[in-house]
């Protein structure tokens, strides 16, 4: 995979995590979040871990699209199509 895939998938997916969390956490206390009936994590624990599994989320999106995009058609430095 090449760097630059790698920065239309991460830095988009970075961003939208970071709007997905501000809008998750306005809305849910993180001390509010039970894990398997009885453990609790401290605010920054919830907040780390929503933080990951959105940006997680969001770079299967669009590694997904980034995959089933079809591919274009190679130009020369002149911008003729190369056969």
């Amino acid at each position: 995979m090449h760097a630059r895939n790698l920065m239309w998938i991460l830095w988009p997916s970075f961003l939208m995590a970071g709007g997905a969390s501000a809008i998750v956490f306005a809305l849910i206390d993180p001390l509010d979040v039970v894990f398997l009936g009885h453990l609790q994590a401290s605010r920054l624990t919830v907040y780390t871990a929503g933080f990951f599994l959105f940006w997680i989320m969001a770079a299967l999106s669009s590694a997904l699209t980034l995959r089933i995009a079809p591919r274009g058609v190679e130009l020369d430095e002149f911008g003729d199509p190369v056969e």
